[in-house]
């Protein structure tokens, strides 16, 4: 058997979080832990009972995802954690692959390439992430946007640690922040070119209804870290 993995699921409101679980429960690797932060929701928690005892469930008042993924990743047993929004879903081979990699390369942080798809679960988008030809390349696009989708990212608990847990003052670029913040650190964050992680894109989602507020984050999070950014890129050779 493998290292524990922890997938840690915010949930606040959402009707796709029983598809979310599904996706999890049926991975290949069985050795997961599940942590569902119900993040102060008001409804659809009705939609958890079928699961009851397949999961742990942590309720607390309302913070935002950050607060949720940073409760869920502090309680984390797993050598490794992974973060599944509530209306995404992994598919069935996305831990044990993920795992495999990180144990044979002895990797602290790795990402994959995901597919797209909408309300219906329908792939609208395949092979969605950019290709990098350099790691410095890869860092380099940091200064300009996150090229990292946070749902397809596995890192060790310890590095989550280390890196200071997600800015909770970020409600929506919190996961643009901390890749930065990986970056700077000098852990190598490895590309897995394998679509692993299906991203739901629908008029509901965060994403579609806060744009401004958004793009307001982003602005912060790049002036936060410009200049250090081209220093760390400065830095790589290749």
């Amino acid at each position: 058997m493998g290292p524990l993995v922890t997938v840690v699921i915010p949930f606040y409101n959402c009707p796709f979080i029983g598809q979310a679980l599904d996706s999890v429960l049926n991975q290949t690797y069985r050795n997961i832990e599940v942590i569902v932060i119900d993040d102060g929701s008001d409804r659809n928690q009705h939609l958890l009972a079928p699961y009851h005892g397949k999961f742990h469930y942590i309720g607390k008042a309302n913070g935002g995802t950050a607060s949720a993924l940073n409760y869920g990743i502090r309680l984390a047993s797993g050598k490794y954690v992974c973060w599944l929004s509530s209306d995404d879903c992994f598919l069935p081979d996305k831990i044990a692959r993920q795992t495999a990699f990180m144990e044979a390369s002895g990797a602290r942080f790795s990402y994959t390439d995901y597919h797209v798809i909408d309300a219906h679960s329908r792939i609208t988008r395949y092979n969605e992430n950019a290709r990098y030809p350099t790691y410095k390349s890869f860092v380099h696009s940091l200064k300009q946007f996150c090229p990292v989708n946070g749902c397809t990212v596995m890192m060790t608990k310890e590095l989550a640690a280390g890196l200071g847990w997600f800015d909770e003052s970020l409600p929506y670029t919190h996961d643009y922040d901390m890749w930065i913040r990986a970056a700077l650190s000098g852990v190598q964050m490895h590309f897995i070119p394998e679509p692993l992680t299906l991203y739901r894109r629908h008029d509901q989602m965060g994403t579609v209804r806060h744009q401004g507020v958004i793009q307001q984050e982003i602005q912060i999070v790049q002036n936060r870290y410009r200049d250090l950014l081209e220093h760390r890129v400065a830095l790589i050779h290749s």
